[in-house]
């Protein structure tokens, strides 16, 4: 039997990442993320790991640049603004192509917003989030569980590939309290000959550089860079399938409205309605071929979001606008119930039948 301990979210993320073999962390506080700063603060000084307060997010992702240059694991934390201070240095970090884990617990926005739990920042992440061309992969736990075993999948992932993963997890999910287990934890370890760790007058010298001023090498290594995104794109893909054998309906959702969609789900059952959903873990690579396939059998879409609507955009482009998509949503830190989600259900179970 597998020995769980009860962790808040966030927790679960700093002693995912510990045990991944992450030994600096830099970061600043914003709410609803600081536990992660302040479990890595008590622990990492006890196992002679570095944690440092930043002077801010801005100085907090440059350390973690100079530090994935040198080729150790790395990791910061932040929510919503703070991750857009980041932006910059997560477009550097692309352009060096420096492997790095960055957790966004994320809040309500636009700006200062609210410290309750949102999906807003889901465009920013999955579209690039700073300038220039560039992916990052994107994890969406629904779990504490999950907080934990995609921190070490986000962590390998960043360095099989040489790029930033991210940890895309809504306030809920960092604050919400369940059992984990940490045991068995299975971390896979990269060779790192391009590390910036001193030649030894053994080799020629490493750069880690985001500057090309000749056009023809900059575009060579963003065709370089796009080939290796479509490599991740075929194999990396992951997501969950619930009660989709039969379905008429596909819910999408990831995060806290995917629990309540599975709640609803169960309830539409009960109904009659034939009803499942997709549950993307990888919102990029986002699961477009899963969803493709899924439009030859159903009759309709609904996004279940804490935002406006923005994956429901990725879920109409992935499905080529076969079917109907419809958005069901609550912003600004508020989160859909499973009530309005059975409502949502419904309407579109008596939309196909007219």
């Amino acid at each position: 039997m597998t020995d769980k301990v009860l962790m808040k979210g966030n927790e679960a993320i700093a002693e995912a990442a510990i045990l991944a073999g992450c030994r600096f962390y830099f970061g600043y506080p914003i709410t609803p993320q600081t536990e992660v700063a302040a479990y890595m603060a008590k622990r990492m000084p006890k196992i002679g790991s570095v944690f440092l307060q930043a002077e801010s997010e801005v100085a907090a992702i440059n350390m973690v640049y100079g530090v994935s240059a040198a080729g150790k694991r790395v990791m910061t934390s932040s929510s919503s603004p703070g991750i857009s201070l980041k932006s910059e240095g997560l477009s550097y970090l692309a352009g060096s192509d420096l492997p790095a884990l960055v957790v966004n617990v994320q809040r309500g926005g636009p700006g200062l917003g609210g410290i309750q739990p949102s999906q807003s920042d889901y465009f920013q992440a999955t579209k690039g989030g700073g300038h220039g061309d560039y992916k990052m992969i994107v994890l969406a736990p629904a779990s504490v569980q999950e907080m934990a075993s995609l921190t070490v999948k986000g962590f390998d992932l960043a360095d099989k590939y040489r790029m930033t993963s991210m940890i895309l997890a809504d306030g809920t999910m960092g604050q919400m309290m369940e059992p984990v287990s940490l045991e068995k934890v299975e971390v896979t370890s990269y060779e790192k000959p391009w590390a910036v760790t001193g030649t030894k007058c053994e080799r020629k010298h490493n750069i880690a550089n985001s500057l090309f001023l000749v056009p023809e090498e900059l575009e060579r290594m963003n065709f370089a860079r796009f080939e290796r995104y479509k490599a991740i794109e075929e194999n990396e893909v992951m997501y969950e399938s619930f009660m989709m054998d039969d379905a008429e309906i596909c819910v999408v959702a990831y995060g806290i409205a995917a629990r309540v969609s599975k709640n609803a789900i169960v309830e539409a059952r009960k109904k009659g309605i034939k009803v499942g959903l997709v549950r993307p873990i990888t919102l990029w690579p986002f699961p477009k071929k899963v969803l493709l396939d899924a439009a030859e059998k159903v009759k309709s879409f609904i996004s279940v979001e804490l935002s406006m609507g923005q994956m429901i955009e990725d879920i109409e482009l992935a499905i080529k606008c076969k079917r109907p998509v419809t958005l069901c949503n609550r912003a600004g830190g508020m989160i859909p119930s499973p009530k309005q989600v059975l409502e949502a259900i419904e309407n579109a179970d008596k939309g196909g039948k007219e």
